[in-house]
């Protein structure tokens, strides 16, 4: 894909999210808007991935580690063509297999279970060394929270990713500064985030625009030609993207919009899809 054509997708991908969240009544917007454009890249021109074989053996990872902003990935794996755009709606419903926190075992193209935070990390540290062990050539992919990083757990995958110089790994940090409490710094302040990373033996690539289709290619390309070591990439985003009134305010973290609400946002995003028609 252009650039152009991304940014028509990721905008489809907001629409979805939004649309998904105010089905359920309930869920994480602001997080999932602000990471749609990594989403994007990543399923529409990084990863290996085949919608029609969602379990072949050399795919690429993923492993959404703040699983609360499932979403985003849903409505990202929907208009890759996992499965139907129109079942984003069921999101949360009774019966519907697209639950609150992404479930391996009922939607295509989840390759873990995660939402306990700091956990989903620790999963695609043991697919990178799997991938190793076997001779595999599948690189594995995760995306953390800003806020997420203050647990403990997720500088014991990053000690252990760097120790054993898993080179096939790709830990993405979406830093939008805000999580559920208000500001991650004013709650337990993960600063400087590149430099922990670095300490722990990871090639880092500070402050990449998360809403920059040149800045993410040009980091991912980077990535790609790391050898002997992890990477980190620190995505500066910004929380609700792309809905005028959800962005940068930690209220709208697990809040659904309402029905007036819901009316707004979409007109946002029609807004902006009518003005990336006419470039």
């Amino acid at each position: 894909m252009n650039k152009l054509e991304l940014q028509k997708t990721a905008n489809e991908i907001r629409k979805g999210i939004v649309t998904a969240v105010h089905s359920a009544k309930a869920g994480h917007p602001g997080g999932s808007l602000s990471a749609a454009d990594v989403f994007t890249y990543l399923y529409f021109e990084e990863m290996n991935i085949d919608p029609k074989d969602p379990k072949k053996a050399d795919r690429d990872r993923f492993v959404l580690s703040k699983g609360h902003t499932a979403p985003g990935l849903y409505s990202a794996l929907a208009h890759k063509g996992f499965f139907p755009v129109e079942d984003l709606k069921t999101l949360r419903h009774i019966g519907s297999y697209l639950q609150g926190h992404p479930d391996m075992k009922h939607i295509p193209g989840v390759d873990m279970s995660s939402g306990s935070l700091g956990q989903g990390i620790s999963a695609a540290v043991g697919m990178a060394l799997s991938a190793k062990l076997s001779g595999d050539l599948y690189r594995v992919y995760t995306l953390l929270g800003d806020g997420e990083i203050q647990e403990g757990q997720v500088w014991e995958a990053a000690m252990f990713a760097g120790y054993r110089n898993l080179d096939n790994l790709v830990v993405m940090i979406d830093n939008n500064g805000l999580q559920i409490d208000g500001s991650i710094d004013e709650v337990c302040s993960p600063y400087p985030i590149g430099d922990k990373f670095k300490a722990f033996n990871f090639h880092v690539i500070d402050n990449v625009d998360a809403h920059d289709f040149d800045a993410l290619k040009a980091a991912f390309d980077e990535a790609k030609g790391v050898k002997g070591m992890p990477v980190a990439i620190v995505l500066k985003s910004v929380k609700g993207k792309g809905v005028s009134f959800m962005e940068n305010k930690a209220g709208w973290h697990g809040k659904a919009p309402n029905d007036e609400e819901y009316a707004v946002a979409m007109a946002d995003l029609e807004k902006a899809g009518e003005a990336l028609c006419q470039k």
